[in-house]
């Protein structure tokens, strides 16, 4: 009994004092994760102008221009070309998923289970999960494209067409049509994803 009335105050005392610990720890580890996820998931903010198809006259004339303004090809998956085009302008927003705002792997993922009736991961490092990862020269129409940020993180995905171009949800544009080629996006290619 003596020792009780020593002991359970001290007890109490450590009790909480761990709680507050403990808190203290989650709260460093859930902001730590939170960084982290933010790392994978958001796109680094990229100022770029929009690559404008100009399809040659000849191809306008008999009708061989898609949605986009791309000239067709012969086995253009007409339906990709018209779903990106209704998502053309739609701005970006981080986590979003509809035609109000959406993020790159939002739009990825809309597009894909819309033509391709396909569920892939909602995070675009994620996505590589769904993939069997592909050199850019084996890259064709509606294989994903993955970019990593200045951390060497895949933080980016978008859809490849054809001819070195892409659709994605740009930070600055929102959804647009890109070259490979242009300065930031060979600098930061990763690898290109394709879907099993």
């Amino acid at each position: 009994m003596k020792y009780a009335r020593i002991i359970l105050p001290l007890l109490a005392l450590a009790l909480f004092a761990s709680c507050d610990a403990i808190n203290r720890i989650l709260n460093t580890d859930l902001a730590e994760e939170d960084y982290t996820v933010g790392e994978l998931y958001v796109d680094e903010y990229v100022k770029e102008v929009p690559y404008v198809p100009t399809p040659s006259d000849e191809a306008k004339e008999a009708g061989r221009v898609n949605a986009l303004g791309i000239e067709r090809s012969a086995g253009d998956n007409e339906e990709l070309y018209d779903a990106i085009q209704s998502w053309i302008g739609t701005p970006y927003l981080y986590g979003g998923e509809t035609k109000n705002g959406v993020d790159c792997s939002g739009f990825v993922g809309q597009i894909y289970q819309q033509v391709y009736h396909k569920r892939l991961h909602r995070v675009a490092n994620d996505m590589q999960i769904d993939c069997t990862l592909i050199s850019r020269s084996e890259l064709r129409e509606g294989d994903l494209v993955f970019f990593t940020n200045s951390k060497g993180r895949v933080s980016h995905v978008g859809i490849f067409l054809k001819d070195d171009i892409f659709a994605h949800s740009s930070t600055s544009r929102g959804v647009i049509i890109s070259r490979l080629g242009d300065t930031y996006w060979s600098q930061h290619f990763y690898k290109g994803g394709r879907v099993k």
